[in-house]
């Protein structure tokens, strides 16, 4: 590795062409702003709002909704509270992802392929890819599944990932008019999500009593403890805290103005904590519908994206529009928006981990063909079986928990860095805040794959390649670990050493 990590040069692959940003400066004053914070203004709020309602996306992913109808399904309004506490340790994580971006100019992946080993920065990136492909399987999946029910069972799960897959071409063309315009369809994607699952609070009308007390008290038992894990575990995607250090990028913003990058930080931790409020109230809807309409009941334990829709119709009727076409399209719209996002995710980890210099349509399909294979794959094997299709999902979800440490704890060493960040590196109270927040989510993911692996392995030679793949991974979470104390707490280590 070369000893010029420090100095202040752009990389050659940048998350933004400087033609393709959104102009800031200059919109209420004309001064430079080197040291001092400019004003507030509205209009500026307004052009920065963006890129926390891209970030917020994953909080609305299928995967995300699944957990929200089994966690009502379940354990009814108890969860709710958590609920909320996950959402904001989601807004921590995502606005430190920001603070990094932000602050110097460069994405997560890229800055791991300046930080690590050249080994370590390549493990990096395949687990960063597999934890895209697998958010990615769930996602279309989820798309898939709207587009059977909404076609009447006449388009199997394998047409609906073929046309899902189309979205890359959705998301090209958008592309070409400004990244304004890509934000505008994700508004629009979170509003129809909105509405969807609004009219079906509306349709069934949960408790407000038992909802207000959901989200205030705290409960916990034994029986709940499973979907407790499961909407804490999935607040982190580890391909969007890759895509939210990029997304910053798309203002012009100077880093090296310490006044412009405090404006610029302010605008997106309001537009982030907005984005991510109103995903909270979109998962909410979720949750109470379906704890109003199947909590305590035989099937609760049964419900999941492919019959949630059947259920809710039999329990509730027809009506003006019948409440399964509803949740179809807002399943829709989740599953869309989220697989355009990821395709946007697959570029910035591709091409900030290996330095690509592709044009962004190459990068695109390359990191579309990624998911879209195994996913036909899937569809095809798993069309005709539901309970089949849960236990796929079960393991998709494994695989991302796993990849969890590998975004988290490189975010965190990077941000607190001072030789990196500046005036703008975390200080010690947030910085311990930060690291005990990372520490309860692996831990919880820890507990969720103890759990999982202990129900599904069995046998002698799957239990021992088991046990050989967690040795090496604990061992690489310690590396990484270890990295992060001596560089960024002691600095005894230098980074950027010809031994490294």
């Amino acid at each position: 590795m070369s000893s010029d990590h420090h100095q202040p040069l752009l990389p050659p692959e940048t998350a933004y062409d400087p033609t393709e940003k959104v102009h800031i400066v200059g919109v209420v004053d004309d001064d430079d702003y080197t040291t001092a914070t400019p004003p507030f203004s509205w209009r500026k709020l307004w052009l920065f709002t963006g890129p926390g309602f891209l970030m917020s996306i994953a909080f609305l992913d299928p995967g995300n909704l699944e957990g929200d109808l089994q966690a009502g399904a379940i354990a009814g309004y108890s969860l709710l509270w958590l609920l909320l506490w996950a959402t904001a340790i989601g807004l921590l994580v995502q606005l430190l992802s920001a603070r990094l971006g932000v602050a110097t100019g460069r994405h997560l992946a890229e800055l791991c392929r300046e930080e690590y080993p050249n080994w370590a920065g390549k493990l990096l990136w395949v687990m960063a890819e597999l934890a895209l492909i697998g958010a990615d399987i769930q996602e279309v999946i989820g798309s898939a599944i709207a587009l059977k029910i909404l076609t009447n069972g006449f388009l199997p799960l394998w047409a609906g990932v073929l046309i899902t897959a189309f979205d890359c071409f959705i998301f090209l063309f958008l592309e070409n008019y400004g990244v304004r315009k890509l934000e505008a369809l994700f508004a629009f994607l979170i509003a129809v999500m909105a509405v969807s699952f609004a009219w079906m609070f509306g349709e069934t009308k949960p408790n407000a009593k038992e909802l207000l007390v959901g989200l205030v008290v705290p409960k916990l038992n034994s029986r709940t403890i499973q979907q407790a894990v499961g909407v804490v575990g999935c607040i982190i995607m580890p391909h969007n805290v890759f895509l939210h250090s990029a997304l910053v990028q798309s203002r012009e913003v100077d880093p090296r103005k310490t006044g412009r990058v405090r404006e610029a930080l302010r605008y997106y931790s309001i537009e982030s904590t907005i984005a991510l409020a109103v995903s909270f109230v979109i998962n909410l809807f979720v949750t109470t519908v379906f704890a109003k309409a199947f909590f305590g009941t035989a099937i609760a334990d049964t419900i999941g994206l492919g019959n949630a829709g059947q259920f809710l119709e039999e329990k509730f009727g027809g009506g003006l529009v019948p409440i399964l076409y509803i949740w179809a399209v807002g399943l829709l719209a989740a599953g869309q928006s989220s697989t355009i996002t990821g395709t946007y995710a697959g570029q910035f980890i591709m091409g900030g981990f290996l330095d690509l210099r592709l044009k962004k349509w190459a990068r695109a399909l390359i990191t579309r063909s990624c998911a879209i294979v195994p996913t036909l794959i899937v569809a095809l094997i798993f069309d005709s079986s539901e309970d089949t299709l849960d236990v796929l999902n079960e393991w998709l979800n494994v695989l991302q928990s796993i990849q969890i440490p590998f975004a988290l704890i490189p975010l965190l060493c990077l941000v607190a860095k001072e030789d990196l960040m500046g005036v703008f590196a975390i200080g010690r109270v947030l910085k311990t805040v930060s690291w005990l927040v990372a520490a309860l989510v692996i831990a919880i993911n820890g507990y969720l794959l103890q759990q999982f692996f202990a129900e599904e392995v069995t046998g002698v030679a799957f239990t021992s390649v088991v046990i050989v793949f967690t040795v090496a991974y604990v061992a690489f979470v310690v590396y990484l670990i270890w990295r992060s104390i001596t560089v960024s707490t002691f600095g005894f280590l230098k980074l950027r050493s010809q031994a490294a």
